[in-house]
């Protein structure tokens, strides 16, 4: 998923143990995409290179929704479209935007509604 251990793929099992535990010690976004989605696809670059500038302060876990048990999370959240993306800090979701951004408006997205970045 890229040269940074701060962008990964996650799945049902390992959402509590990859985003929820994590979201305690700095903001996690939950990208809900799918491989048939355009929007998706032109999404992810920009969201990498968001997360890159970051140096670390942020992760992007990135779940497939069309594999496996995915979509159940999916539902869980009440995702209804994508991409939509979800902020997670202290086990909870903080906001959420759905469809492809820019980068200017991820980064205030991000800047607007995290609590955990300094």
């Amino acid at each position: 998923m890229g040269d940074t251990p701060h962008i990964y793929d996650i799945n049902l099992d390992d959402f509590e143990n990859k985003v929820l535990t994590p979201s305690n010690e700095h903001p996690v976004l939950v990208d809900f995409w799918a491989d048939w989605c355009s929007p998706c696809i032109f999404i992810a670059p920009v969201l990498a290179k968001v997360i890159k500038e970051y140096e670390g302060a942020i992760s992007l876990a990135k779940i497939e929704v069309d594999e496996g048990e995915n979509m159940k999370l999916a539902g869980q959240y009440q995702v209804r479209g994508f991409p939509t993306i979800i902020l997670f800090e202290k086990e909870k979701e903080v906001a959420r935007f759905s469809s492809a951004r820019s980068q200017s408006y991820i980064e205030e997205f991000i800047e607007s509604n995290s609590t955990l970045l300094s």
